[in-house]
């Protein structure tokens, strides 16, 4: 058991049966009322971001979490096969567990796991990957007045929106918090 006092960004805590990760925190002291604790939390399972206030001191259940970098290797099925880059252990991570990132996987891709002891709690993927684009439209010669986008499938199978430059065969960094297009890549 830890306190407010422990609080800093990255420190992951049980509150409300879910566990949260501490995103920022301020200390307020208002005058002669009571100090307290202003903290934005980040879910660790659906990413939802909230505020919320503790009183100064109040005990908080803090959550030991050890952070391995892995390697994904393949699909097994619906599950995704990955290697710790230290002890080269393979084990299986459920699609669940990646959420919405499972588009953007190739293989030989590092990942970052959260563990609580044994159990997976999280799985953060790179901000940003380089992918290439295996299909998509032409885009209209003198169609550029506006801020004008296509689909284009990318080699994961995932479809993004791109603007016009770009082709079939080129690299582009895709932000994968938001699944967007970020810019093109030289090879």
């Amino acid at each position: 058991m830890g306190s407010t006092t422990d609080f800093k960004p990255g420190l992951v805590i049980r509150w409300n049966n879910e566990l949260w990760t501490i995103v920022e925190f301020q200390h307020v002291n208002p005058g002669n009322w009571r100090a307290f604790v202003r903290a934005k939390l980040k879910n660790m399972k659906s990413g939802k971001v909230i505020e919320n206030r503790f009183r100064a001191g109040e005990s908080i259940d803090t959550v030991r979490v050890e952070r391995k970098v892995c390697q994904f290797l393949y699909r097994d099925g619906s599950d995704f096969v990955v290697m710790d880059n230290e002890t080269f252990d393979q084990f299986n991570v459920s699609v669940e567990l990646i959420g919405e990132g499972e588009k953007y996987m190739k293989e030989s891709t590092n990942i970052d796991i959260l563990f609580d002891g044994t159990i997976i709690i999280a799985i953060e993927l790179p901000i940003f990957m380089n992918l290439k684009v295996t299909e998509t439209v032409r885009g209209e010669k003198g169609d550029t007045v506006n801020n004008v986008q296509k689909p284009a499938t990318l080699e994961t199978g995932a479809v993004i929106n791109v603007p016009l430059f770009v082709n079939e065969g080129d690299l582009i960094k895709v932000d994968t918090r938001i699944g967007g297009y970020v810019e093109r890549v030289k090879a």
